[in-house]
């Protein structure tokens, strides 16, 4: 696809990061999940993202990513980008890549390190050697310990002519703003933490038009209608939903480290579509969890 037609997707839209279909046996789905990913694109998306944090790119096998990535493809058969991850290390994540561009994957969503702390140069030669290594777009995901400061932001896309976006993963509007002002548009942002829609208003106001809706797993007629609602400067809409339903669902996600992933699977149970649990490290929600996350839901399907 056409590097401007993935930016204008990136751009102004709603994105989407399904959850990655696991059957009885813990062993990845495929068939469920094709059908998952022609739901969300069938549901007014303007990209997809794949094996992302939400689909639990961090306990995929390298198989088990390339038939993730190979049936997005098939699946969407272009009629959305299809973005998908890398990560881990230098080695790993240059093979993820390859397998990603075999299979006619759009672009690449960078995923930080996995080490218990980073010094920023550090963190800036890992990801410049990675994006180096790939003839795709990439998307610097800003979260955890790849946190880059807006002169790094800076330096990476000097160095690095395929990088294309910056995902926030930290919520620190201050940041993102002089990341957005110093850097400008040679980049697409998007609004990335867990239940974006909660500082949606905050990214909005300083430019970033478009964020990942995990919510849409399991409510996807309301995340689109609340996306279109803040896009339209319906405000009344924006803090009707907020109140009745983000600000509920993040408390509940608060209560439980790992949240952010195993009550998005919990959801797509409650409406009919299991895509099976979550791996561990990740826990499942308690019983009591569930029924106030089913609480949550069909208070605002009415």
């Amino acid at each position: 696809m056409e590097l401007t037609k993935i930016r204008s997707a990136l751009e102004d839209g709603l994105l989407s990061f399904p959850i990655t279909d696991f059957d009885e046996k813990g062993e990845f789905a495929p068939d469920t999940f094709a059908e998952r990913v022609d739901w969300f694109v069938s549901h007014d998306v303007s990209s997809l993202f794949v094996a992302g944090g939400t689909g639990e790119f961090f306990s995929l096998s390298a198989k088990e990513y390339e038939k993730i990535v190979k049936v997005s493809v098939e699946t969407t058969a272009g009629r959305v980008p299809v973005i998908s991850s890398v990560g881990r290390s230098i080695p790993e994540a240059i093979a993820f890549a390859k397998v990603a561009e075999n299979a006619g994957i759009d672009g690449l969503l960078f995923f930080p390190p996995y080490l218990t702390e980073c010094p920023q140069d550090g963190v800036f030669e890992y990801a410049k050697t990675i994006i180096n290594n790939t003839a795709l777009p990439v998307i610097y995901y800003n979260r955890g310990n790849g946190v880059l400061s807006p002169q790094y932001i800076q330096k990476l896309a000097d160095a690095c002519p395929n990088l294309i976006g910056l995902k926030d993963g930290t919520g620190n509007i201050q940041d993102l703003n002089d990341t957005i002002k110093t850097v400008g548009n040679r980049l697409s942002y998007i609004g990335g933490v867990p239940t974006a829609e909660i500082i949606a208003e905050a990214y909005l106001s300083i430019g970033v038009n478009t964020y990942s809706s995990a919510a849409f797993n399991f409510v996807p007629e309301l995340a689109n209608k609340f996306y279109k609602a803040l896009r339209a400067g319906d405000k009344a809409t924006v803090t009707e939903i907020t109140q009745k339903f983000y600000i509920p669902l993040v408390r509940l996600r608060g209560k439980k480290q790992g949240y952010a992933v195993s009550l998005i699977k919990a959801g797509a149970k409650i409406i009919g579509k299991s895509a099976g649990d979550v791996r561990p490290p990740l826990v499942m929600p308690t019983v009591e969890h569930v029924a106030e996350l089913e609480a949550i839901i069909n208070t605002n399907r009415s």
